[in-house]
């Protein structure tokens, strides 16, 4: 067992839209969670959790984003914006003034 390594499989992540359609087309169509399985290549106990969260209203375009408060939109936008007053600044300094912008830019990339 020394020399075989264990390779660590990447977990396949499906949109809310994509879940949200093969629950319908396993309603639609009124077929098991196994045959529903083998047609999208998915686990069938993925699907009947999927039909868990469709029935409770989970799976729909909202239900993918989290909630952001308003205090947390403000903070987002104030980032931004100083961002973006900072860049203007540097340019503007880089521009005026070459050889203090090369010293400037210098210190802000250590």
């Amino acid at each position: 067992m020394e020399g075989i390594k264990k390779e660590r499989l990447k977990r396949r992540v499906f949109t809310v839209e994509f879940k949200a359609e093969v629950v319908r087309h396993k309603k639609a169509e009124n077929i098991s969670a196994v045959d529903c399985a083998q047609k999208f290549d998915v686990l069938p106990k993925l699907i009947l959790n999927w039909e868990k969260q469709y029935d409770a209203g989970q799976l729909t375009l909202a239900a993918g984003r989290r909630t952001v408060s308003p205090e947390q939109a403000e903070i987002t936008r104030l980032r931004a914006e100083l961002s973006l007053a900072k860049m203007e600044g540097s340019i503007l300094m880089a521009l005026a003034h070459p050889e203090k912008a090369t010293v400037y830019f210098a210190k802000q990339r250590q």
